[in-house]
């Protein structure tokens, strides 16, 4: 319950404040939350498998953003940004697929 007003309270300051993000962010901000994501549907499927781990799941949220992100920065600096945000989306997206997937099959036993 803790994780939902949590949840609630965090939309509702979002709504309430409107926080801009810096120009120098935005190339890096998409990485982070499909980042972000694909910690949060490995995490639901660790639950739904009832193994889920509090300290796997922060430092796998963690080190996901910050790989991604640091990837993107990597490639910008190359001059291959935008390629190598392609790569990083596409393989944060079939992991996120993936675990739908195995949610699904455990939900639906199909």
């Amino acid at each position: 319950m803790i994780p939902v007003i949590g949840l609630v309270v965090g939309l509702g300051l979002g709504l309430w404040l409107q926080p801009t993000v810096p120009t120098w962010l935005q190339p890096y901000l998409p990485i982070a939350i499909v980042a972000a994501l694909d910690a949060v549907v490995g995490a639901l499927r660790a639950l739904a498998e009832k193994r889920f781990n509090d300290r796997v799941f922060v430092i796998s949220f963690i080190s996901n953003v910050i790989i991604a992100s640091a990837m993107v920065f990597l490639g910008d600096q190359l001059g291959v940004g935008s390629q190598l945000s392609t790569g990083v989306i596409v393989v944060l997206g079939i992991r996120i697929f993936a675990n739908a997937a195995a949610i699904r099959r455990r939900i639906f036993h199909a």
